[in-house]
């Protein structure tokens, strides 16, 4: 996707925001769900900001700023992210260090002769950088001491999905911009020109989040993990302590996506229990129905509950391991006494 373009549920959120760019913020805060294009929308942003000819909002496509754009190439442009969302983006950079999971103060750094030098086109210098949770403390501080001396002509957009964890001073230097969930039959509409079989499914999967829902299309075979089918069938066939053969599974992945999957799992057996509709897996609904039918709903909010506790902490177990084994033996534990 072009970096000028925004996704079609963005357009009139962006027409807004860019409309009065003489009283424009020196900070952003882009935040929403995960999943729902806030990169792309700052990106885009960026363009219209930098275009020569705006309209409405969008970069008109045209000028040398956007050809500029396009290719990765303004000198008024600047993306910052951590290493490995460079890796992810661009293969080809990839070293043979682990890449860091943060922003570095070493990145910026190496941005300060970029600030203080005059404009290339006499126009804005625009920042972007995402996702703003990854600054760790030395990071943050730095951009804050950035961000209490407005630079002339500059404007940071900062892009996250967790702005809660965010240091209180940089929110406190940033105007706010909550990107909303797009409606879901504009979403719909969207996945399928995308070629995207069984939509509802895979956005439902999402929570709603298009983009989330096309790449999960593009990388699994089924809107739910294959090791989640697994646990779900050896529940319902009575083999509770079967699932704790799925711990090298779950330990593959990032501790906050298992955590999560978990979660809305048993968010959708508490639906089931009041005869509701599941949010997020209808596919496993007939399963949903046996299992809620053997648990008190005590026990599923407790499950969820204690879940919900462990993913405060997802960015920093102590054990990835052991946190693993102790919620499938939790969850096998209640399955065992039902």
């Amino acid at each position: 996707m072009s970096p000028l373009d925004y996704y079609p549920w963005q357009l009139s959120a962006a027409q807004q925001w860019l409309s009065q760019t003489d009283r424009f913020a020196h900070a952003w805060l882009i935040h929403g769900l995960a999943g729902i294009g806030k990169i792309q929308f700052a990106k885009a942003g960026a363009a219209a900001l930098l275009c020569e000819r705006p309209h409405q909002g969008v970069a008109c496509g045209q000028c040398t700023s956007c050809d500029w754009v396009r290719a990765g190439s303004h000198p008024d442009l600047r993306w910052l992210r951590p290493e490995s969302y460079q890796v992810l983006e661009d293969p080809d950079s990839l070293s043979t260090k682990t890449p860091s999971k943060h922003i570095r103060v070493e990145q910026l750094r190496a941005l300060s002769d970029w600030f203080h030098t005059t404009t290339h086109r006499g126009g804005f210098r625009v920042m972007v950088l995402y996702p703003a949770e990854s600054l760790n403390p030395i990071s943050a501080n730095a951009l804050l001491k950035i961000l209490e001396e407005p630079l002339e002509k500059t404007v940071f957009l900062l892009v996250t999905n967790n702005y809660q964890a965010l240091l209180p001073t940089i929110l406190s230097r940033c105007r706010r911009l909550n990107l909303a969930l797009p409606r879901p039959e504009q979403s719909l509409q969207w996945l399928q020109d995308q070629q995207v079989e069984q939509a509802n499914a895979w956005l439902a999967a999402a929570g709603g989040a298009p983009v989330a829902a096309l790449t999960a299309s593009l990388q699994q075979d089924q809107p739910y993990p294959l090791w989640l089918a697994q646990l779900t069938e050896r529940l319902v066939q009575g083999q509770p302590k079967a699932i704790l053969a799925l711990a090298d599974q779950l330990e593959a992945q990032p501790t906050a996506v298992w955590l999560e999957t978990l979660q809305r799992f048993y968010l959708d057996m508490q639906f089931c229990a009041l005869d509701q509709a599941p949010r997020y897996y209808p596919g496993l609904q007939k399963a949903y129905q046996q299992l809620a039918a053997r648990l008190a709903p005590a026990v599923l909010q407790q499950q969820w509950k204690w879940l919900a506790m462990q993913k405060k902490q997802a960015e920093h177990p102590l054990n990835v391991k052991l946190l693993v084994h102790t919620a499938l033996e939790r969850i096998a534990q209640s399955h065992a006494i039902s």
